[in-house]
C-alpha cells in the first residue's frame, strides 16, 4: 500500500487493486506544486468527509475525467449528482460501504457541511464524517475528517483499532493542535500520525509544531511526508 499527501487534508491511497483519493482540493491548494492530472491518473474511488469546498475540491472534475465511484454522505453526493457526477455511492454516519479490497465506515465528526452558491445562498449538504478505512492488505486508516475532539472518539477505536490517523490540527475551524494531541493520546492507539489541516490558508495555525510537541513522548509516531510523494505503508501489527 502507498500513501501520498498533497497537503491540506487531501490523500491518494494505492492498493493493488484500487486507488482512492481522500478530499482531493489540489486547484487552490497551495501546499500541492503538482498538476492535477497526475493527481487524478488511475484513481478508481474519491471518498469525501464532508462538503466544504476545501473537501470537495475537484471531486467534479476528476470523476469526469476517470469516472471514479464518488463515496460521501447522502445529501452530498446526490448533491454532486446533480453536477455531472455519474457513478455515486452515498452513505452516512455508522454505515459502512464494501468495495473490491476495501471498505469505508463514516464515523462521526463535530463540524458542519455545505457549499456557499454564487448569490451567497448556502447549500447544506448533510453530515460531517470521518472515514474509516479497512483493506484487504495494510493498515487500518482513520481521517478525521473535520472536527473537535468528542469522547466517542474511544468507540471509534473500540471498534475500529486504526493504525493510522489523519489528524486535523489548524484550530479555528477544527480542534488545535495541543487539543488534537490529546485526542490522540486519550483514545488512540496510532502507530503513526499525519496530522492534517494547517497551513494552507492565513487564518490556520502554519506549523505542526504544537501539535508534535503536545504529543509529548509519543511525537515519534507523527510524520511529515513531503507533499505530493508517494511513500509506502508496511502491514502493521493491530493495535
Amino acid at each position: 500500500m502507498r500513501l501520498t499527501y498533497y497537503g491540506h487534508s487531501a490523500f491518494r491511497i494505492d492498493t493493488d487493486r484500487s486507488s482512492i483519493l481522500v478530499d482531493p482540493f489540489i486547484s487552490g491548494n497551495g501546499h500541492f506544486k503538482g498538476s492535477l492530472e497526475e493527481v487524478a491518473e488511475g484513481i478508481t474511488h474519491i471518498a469525501l468527509t464532508h462538503g466544504h469546498a476545501d473537501h470537495v475540491g475537484d471531486t467534479v472534475e476528476i470523476a469526469r475525467r476517470t469516472n471514479a465511484v464518488v463515496i460521501g454522505n447522502f445529501e452530498l453526493v446526490s448533491w454532486l449528482g446533480s453536477k455531472g457526477v455519474a457513478r455515486t455511492e452515498p452513505g452516512n454516519t455508522g454505515g459502512t460501504l464494501h468495495f473490491e479490497d476495501f471498505s469505508v465506515t463514516f464515523t462521526q465528526a463535530f463540524h458542519s457541511s455545505g457549499q456557499v452558491e454564487a448569490d451567497g445562498s448556502v447549500i447544506d449538504l448533510g453530515s460531517a464524517n470521518g472515514l474509516v478505512f479497512h483493506f484487504a492488505k495494510g493498515p487500518t486508516i482513520y481521517h478525521m475528517g473535520d472536527t473537535d475532539i468528542f469522547g466517542d472518539m474511544a468507540l471509534v477505536q473500540e471498534l475500529h483499532q486504526p493504525q493510522i490517523g489523519l489528524v486535523p490540527i489548524g484550530d479555528r475551524f477544527t480542534m488545535g493542535g495541543a487539543v488534537a494531541a490529546l485526542a490522540c493520546r486519550r483514545y488512540f492507539r496510532f502507530e503513526k500520525i499525519v496530522p492534517i489541516h494547517w497551513g494552507t490558508f492565513p487564518l490556520l495555525d502554519q506549523t505542526a509544531d504544537g501539535f508534535v510537541e503536545a504529543m509529548e513522548d509519543a511525537a515519534k509516531t507523527v510524520l511529515a511526508p513531503q507533499i505530493g510523494v508517494a511513500f509506502d505503508i508496511q502491514p502493521l501489527e493491530t493495535a
